[in-house]
């Protein structure tokens, strides 16, 4: 199963404490996970694999979409950061509005993820 993982500059630190927790979950032969470029980076450096994309205002999140579009991309885990503008909102929009058309699970906050990806070890 594909996960896209994404996090606005002010959450990337908790998305790496997020990753860091659920490894049991996401380090499974099945889970493959991808991301946008800066986050990537940060779960890379953190001991998880990941196939990078784009950074998210060089386009990141439209290539994230468009694999949730193609089928690839069962699940994104988005931490948003709620408090901050992002000059590529528009993105951000589309990406969202994606995951409603293909009927895609998407988490924008800690808590959903954290169900989610229960969700993910209980069918297993």
């Amino acid at each position: 199963m594909e996960i896209a993982i994404i996090a606005h500059d002010g959450k990337k630190a908790d998305m790496v404490q997020f990753l860091d927790k659920n490894k049991h979950i996401l380090h499974k032969e099945n889970i493959k996970l991808i991301a946008t470029g800066t986050t990537g980076g940060k779960a890379e450096a953190a001991g998880f694999k990941v196939k990078k994309m784009l950074s998210g205002p060089q386009g990141g999140d439209a290539q994230i979409a468009a694999r949730v579009a193609e089928g690839k991309t069962k699940m994104v885990l988005f931490f948003k950061d709620p408090n901050s503008s992002h000059p590529h909102e528009p993105d951000i929009n589309m990406l969202i509005r994606i995951c409603d058309v293909h009927n895609v699970p998407l988490a924008t906050n800690e808590a959903t993820a954290q169900l989610l990806l229960l969700g993910i070890d209980e069918m297993e």
